[in-house]
């Protein structure tokens, strides 16, 4: 009997390392839906499109119809969804489109893992817990404190998940991992953002002083443990997960610009994000006793593959930053 499973927004960064994994990795079949907005990329997913087990949908999460067509017609096992809008940025520019995506999808989703009892993987973020100070870490137990229009909209579909394990029942989990980094990143974030402009001495803009503590995760160690969580993770339980690497900014931006032999007179402080929080840190405790899972790339090697996929990869580079992405680049970071 094939074993298919639906990954929602399997065109994004994590999501289309997502498919490489499971295809790769496993024996399952997949199918794809993705809206292709301005971060889905079939381009990250073009060598498995004729693959006989992975089918490629466009569309969105939160059209009831097609998803309900979906999970009867392939006969899907479970749910991972990676669906999201998630730049900050965006969302303090707007936050409708994070409602609509990150809170209305993901009940859709929900609502037809309760019709059809599917197991379900929220794919959440580190960033509902809000701010650490200069101790700490985030458990599982940590209050949910959202700061942005995009982590409040995560902590809601967080809340929503919770809220139909236990009222109705549904075999659901949700995952939160701090800051990916890795191959296919769109460039509005600080990794290939920083990468390109260093490539071509354009100016790299770094938030306030520089200074704000992100634990870094490369994205092929987030998909393990993603995995890990969809064959073995308990119904209504959250797992953490990170990479115990924390790396402030400026940090981040010198090692690129020190392995691509560029100067450091690139860098550009411009004005702080509004509500920038300060740091994130994960205590990864929980997945690596209750099932097994640790992370196998460092920073340093995860962080120089990176520069070399970019660097090898400029047609992919050129094509997502046209259009839409350079006049958003041109209104956010213009002075």
């Amino acid at each position: 009997m094939i074993k298919r499973i639906l990954i929602t927004g399997g065109a994004g960064f994590i999501g289309s390392n997502f498919v490489r994994f499971v295809l790769n990795k496993t024996d399952y079949s997949i199918v794809i839906l993705d809206a292709l907005t301005y971060a889905g990329n079939t381009e990250n997913i073009a060598e498995y499109l004729t693959d006989e087990r992975c089918t490629f949908i466009k569309g969105r999460i939160e059209d009831n119809e097609i998803i309900r067509r979906i999970c009867t017609e392939y006969d899907i096992e479970g749910i991972i969804n990676f669906a999201a809008e998630t730049h900050v940025d965006r969302s303090i520019m707007d936050p409708t489109p994070f409602v609509l995506s990150n809170v209305m999808g993901t009940v859709s989703l929900l609502n037809m893992a309760r019709e059809l009892n599917l197991r379900y993987v929220q794919i959440s973020t580190d960033e509902v817990y809000g701010s650490l100070g200069n101790d700490g870490l985030f458990t599982e137990y940590t209050p949910i404190q959202p700061t942005s229009p995009y982590s409040a909209s995560k902590a809601s579909a967080d809340h929503f998940v919770m809220s139909f394990v236990h009222t109705y029942g549904v075999n659901a989990s949700i995952t939160r991992c701090s800051n990916n980094y890795g191959a296919m990143q769109f460039p509005e974030k600080l990794i290939p953002l920083m990468i390109l402009n260093a490539m071509e001495d354009k100016a790299l803009p770094v938030y306030g002083d520089g200074l704000n503590v992100r634990d870094w995760i490369h994205v092929d160690d987030h998909n393990s443990a993603v995995w890990s969580v969809y064959k073995s993770g308990k119904k209504g339980e959250v797992y953490n997960i990170g990479a115990s690497s924390e790396q402030n900014n400026i940090t981040v931006v010198k090692m690129i610009l020190k392995a691509l032999n560029k100067s450091e007179s690139l860098i550009q402080y411009v004005k702080d994000r509004p509500g920038h929080d300060r740091r994130y840190a994960i205590d990864a405790t929980k997945i690596r006793t209750e099932l097994n899972w640790k992370p196998e790339i460092t920073f340093d090697e995860g962080l120089s593959s990176t520069i070399e996929w970019y660097c090898n990869n400029m047609e992919w580079c050129n094509n997502v930053r046209s259009g839409e992405y350079r006049n958003y680049y041109e209104k956010h970071y213009k002075q």
